[in-house]
């Protein structure tokens, strides 16, 4: 049981390095086409970079079935538990908490959630492919503590 939790938690806390290094490089960069919805602004409910969500969500569906389903590949169940879990995290905290897609009254407290919404919102200033900094969703470097942006 040990191994199956190092490997869902280990799963989750390497999604932030993964997502990270996508953000970077695979969405502003090749597949900038479908993020670039994301940084403009907009009325509408649904954006293209959604479709990322879409993609993750598969990968992370076909994995914790595949793992079920055939024995030799158990390890993929938890692999899979451990991306849909970052990806819940993700929806929470970027959809929710610091995009506001669904209306809520939340008002960050802690340095942590300060300092990763920080991030966010500078992430935001950039509207283009490139000059944008703090690539990562739930861990932000200490640098973003502090300053004046919408929080």
């Amino acid at each position: 049981m040990l191994l199956k939790l190092g490997l869902f938690f280990g799963t989750f806390f390497f999604m932030e390095g993964f997502a990270w290094f996508t953000h970077k490089y695979i969405m502003h960069g090749i597949m900038w086409n479908w993020h670039e919805s994301h940084h403009v602004h907009h009325n509408e409910v649904l954006e293209k970079n959604d479709l990322f969500s879409v993609v993750f969500g598969l990968i992370s569906t076909v994995t914790i079935i595949v793992g079920d389903l055939v024995p030799e590949l158990w390890f993929l169940f938890w692999i899979g538990l451990g991306v849909a879990l970052y990806g819940t995290f993700y929806f929470i905290f970027h959809d929710i908490i610091v995009h506001r897609r669904i209306k809520i009254k939340y008002v960050a407290k802690s340095k942590y959630m300060k300092r990763i919404m920080r991030a966010h919102f500078i992430h935001h200033k950039v509207h283009t492919r490139n000059g944008a900094e703090a690539f990562g969703f739930l861990y932000a470097p200490k640098k973003y503590e502090g300053g004046k942006e919408r929080i």
